[in-house]
Parts: C-alpha cells; structure tokens; sequence
C-alpha cells in the first residue's frame, strides 16, 4: 500500500481544463484545502452556502472558489465559476491523500478454481474469493471482504474492508462500496402455508451499474427472479436498505437510513432525503425529490417535491400549508364552538 506524497500546485494548475476565471495571482501555491471560517495561508476553500458569506472578506485561505457574484467581496484570490462546490470537488481531489493500493494477491487471501483475477488488480488481507469470479484491471478487494461465486468486479471498482458480495453479483467500472455493505443477500421472500412461513428462493442477482457509490452498513437483497439493479451514476449514502427487485435510476441521490421495499422502481435524477420510507410495489418517476422523513406509499407519477405526514403522501408545497395550519387548529376549534353556539341560539330564536 503506497502513501501519497503530498504536493504543491499553481491555481493555474488547479484549474485547468476547468471553466474558470482566476481573479488574483495564478501562480499563488497552494498546498491543501480548508473550510472558509478556518482559512489558512496556502489553502483553498469554497462559499455554496450564504451561511458562511460573513466569513467572505476576512477569511485568510489564500484562494476561495466562488460565484462572480460573491467574488466582489472577497480580498483573496478567487476562482471564479458557475458551480462552485463541483469545481470544489474537483481540485480537492489533488489533495486526496487517501493510500493507493499496489497490484497484486495478499498471501492470506483464499482464492477458488476458475477465477480471473487481472494482474493488475489488488486483493487484501484475509480476503475469500470463491469459484469463477473475474476481477478486471485496477480492481480493489479491501482485507476482509468476501467475493461469492461467479461475481463480476469492473475495472477501477473499489471494496473497501469487510465488504460482503454473495453469489452472482455484477458491479461494473470504478464503483465504490464502503465498509460493511452487504450485496445479494436473499430478499424477504416468504410464502404462508397453513399457518407455516416457507421461504421463497431468491434466484436472481444484483447488478450495479458503472460510477456508483454505495456507503457504509448498507444491504442490497437479491432479486426474486429478475436482479436488483442501480443504474449507472447513483450515489447511496449509509444504512441504505433496499428490497428484491429494486430498481434505482441513474443519477439518483439516496440519503441515509432510507428504506425501499421489494419490487419498488426509483426513476432518473432524483433526489431522496433522509430517514424516508418506500413501500413496494410503487414506481416513482424520473427528476422527483422526496423530502427527509417523508413515507412514500404510492406511486409518484409526475416529477416535482413531495413530503408527507397526516394525510399520507402529497406535494411539498401542499405539505407546507397543511404544516401551518396545524398550529392554527386550536384557535380554529375555538372559532368553530362560537360559531357552533350562535347557531344554536339563532335557531332557538327562530323556534319560538
């Protein structure tokens, strides 16, 4: 495992290829990154957030990445762009010091028949890798991690230690998969027979397409019949459980401790908050976003932001105004008794 040296860079060698504008010395060194309020000499940082812009003239990072806008008020260099935090992003990692693995099979690593292993992937310490699985080149098996029969690693994929895959699992190119994710273990799948629970195999896989991220402690069930599938370009965060025969689009965003039910089918490019709950059998449509905490109990046809609470599933901004009339329930069920009693006297007066 080789340690990388840390290294100095120009912000003219930060950015280029990149659509940027320097405002300032682009010959000013820069030797890591920091945050805006705790800015040091030889560091850069960003401003996405309008929380921070107080931190904008007195900051002592010595570049900030920044809109042309809140440009005008900063006394460092900036490097001016469209998106800051993707611009962020991509000089950070110049300062990845993250070790690289060297190619090659530790020697306590268990390896089946009939595997494929390129010469230049890396298998760690204490690994298993069963029967027939093929590990493409740059491929990483972090120490500890299990490789069920006949699975598939893309080129430049990377399991991180005590990652469990079972049998038949497909991850394609420079896929991440944190520490203690679980993928292809059988789905909840159980048939009641006078008064007994039977378990259905599960016979399908898991497919996970190219440039996925999946965090840490997330389990990902195998399909019934046909595979669970995340498309290519979706980010999952930690504690993530989803379901048999689960589909997630391409480009979707799941935040943690998010559950999804079998058979449950997550469009394109959306977006999913925290703690939120799927049931299965739904379908939600490409460019949605679901709010944190939010239960989604039917389908979502139409793009758009949606939330929920007492009276189930509903549009965000509907969700809002009825979150603002529960603080007025008091005084309207005060209202309603007054107007209860006027009508019981106005109809009293006109009986006699």
């Amino acid at each position: 495992m080789k340690q990388k040296q840390h290294k100095q860079y120009t912000l003219a060698d930060l950015v280029q290829g990149l659509d940027v504008i320097v405002q300032g010395n682009p010959n000013c060194r820069i030797q890591g990154v920091c945050t805006i309020q705790d800015g040091q000499p030889g560091c850069i940082t960003f401003l996405t957030n309008p929380l921070y812009k107080k931190y904008l003239s007195s900051t002592q990072a010595s570049a900030v990445v920044a809109t042309a806008e809140d440009a005008v008020e900063c006394q460092a260099n900036v490097l001016i762009c469209k998106d800051p935090y993707y611009i962020y992003a991509k000089i950070a990692a110049f300062f990845d010091d993250k070790p690289q693995d060297s190619p090659g099979i530790h020697p306590s690593a268990v390896i089946g028949q009939n595997c494929q292993i390129d010469l230049k992937a890396s298998v760690g310490a204490n690994c298993v890798i069963e029967d027939n699985v093929k590990l493409a080149a740059w491929a990483m098996i972090g120490p500890g991690c299990v490789v069920g029969a006949c699975s598939e690693i893309g080129e430049g994929s990377r399991l991180e230690a005590n990652v469990t895959l079972y049998h038949k699992v497909i991850i394609g190119k420079n896929v991440l998969i944190a520490s203690g994710t679980v993928i292809g273990s059988d789905g909840f799948g159980i048939a009641k027979h006078k008064g007994v629970w039977h378990k259905v195999p599960q016979l399908g896989g898991v497919i996970i397409e190219d440039n996925v991220e999946i965090g840490a402690n997330c389990t990902i069930d195998r399909g019934a019949i046909n595979d669970t599938v995340i498309e290519q370009g979706a980010k999952l965060d930690n504690l993530i459980q989803l379901g048999h025969n689960v589909r997630i689009g391409k480009h979707t965003a799941i935040a943690g401790c998010v559950g999804v039910a079998g058979s449950t089918t997550i469009g394109s490019n959306c977006l999913v908050g925290g703690q939120s709950g799927f049931v299965g059998h739904i379908t939600v449509a490409d460019n949605v976003v679901i709010t944190g905490g939010t239960e989604v109990s039917k389908s979502v046809r139409d793009p758009g932001i949606y939330s929920s609470g007492i009276g189930g599933l509903v549009t965000n901004s509907e969700w809002r105004k009825n979150a603002a009339r529960v603080h007025r329930l008091g005084h309207l069920i005060q209202r309603v008794k007054a107007l209860e009693l006027a009508l019981e006297e106005l109809m009293g007066r006109e009986a006699t």
